[in-house]
């Protein structure tokens, strides 16, 4: 289900740096909310940014290039040597894609786990359907991986649905029937999918045991 995008109201004008401090907009600058700062233990506007840039595979340059702002600036932010404008962090954000309430929901130390066991996946399903979801959070990530659990007889939903984004998976136990837009077929262990979310796309377990598949989405849902 995509998500709704703040749009910038205004442009800021940005800090020129020089040998000395850098200069202050009149606009109002972007500070981390009460309790988020740096030294308070949780991460400030510049880590956030930073985190946030690896986490996509971009270089500084890159993303200022996407965001039409200097190097120096995304570097500036980055060091907390300056606070950016509203203005100016909309332009970073829409680049990503991602909102500012997202952007000041993430937590880099809960984020950067890289290992999880079975015991922290997190579920996301239910009646009959558990979708164990790799990670808590995914504000700002592009996959949602999936360990899902299928009860004999239970669907994913009585009639096909779609959204935006693609996705794909390996049935590990079970018979799973997979419909697809005017498609339809059961597949067993070692079998897969791959398609468009855009079509019209339901998952059942006709089998007589518990059905299990490993899949991923592309954007989160």
């Amino acid at each position: 289900m995509p998500k709704s995008r703040l749009r910038p109201d205004a442009t800021a004008a940005e800090p020129t740096q020089g040998k000395g401090s850098p200069r202050r907009g009149r606009r109002a600058a972007v500070s981390a909310p009460a309790g988020a700062r740096d030294g308070d233990g949780a991460a400030g506007v510049g880590a956030r940014l930073r985190f946030l840039r690896d986490m996509h595979g971009l270089s500084q340059r890159e993303l200022a290039r996407r965001a039409g702002l200097t190097h120096a600036t995304i570097g500036a932010i980055e060091r907390d040597a300056i606070s950016p404008s509203v203005g100016s962090l909309r332009k970073i954000l829409d680049s990503l894609p991602m909102t500012l309430s997202e952007f000041f929901a993430l937590d880099p130390a809960v984020e950067a786990q890289v290992f999880f066991g079975s015991e922290e996946l997190l579920e996301v399903g239910g009646e009959g359907v558990s979708l164990r979801q790799v990670g808590r959070s995914l504000k700002g990530r592009p996959l949602q991986v999936l360990l899902e659990r299928y009860a004999p007889g239970a669907e994913t939903a009585k009639t096909p649905y779609s959204h935006a984004g693609d996705e794909g998976g390996v049935v590990i136990q079970g018979q799973v029937e997979v419909t697809v837009g005017g498609s339809r077929r059961v597949l067993g262990p070692g079998d897969a999918y791959l398609f468009s979310s855009r079509l019209p796309h339901k998952f059942r377990n006709v089998g007589d045991g518990e059905a299990v598949v490993v899949s991923a989405n592309t954007p989160p849902v």
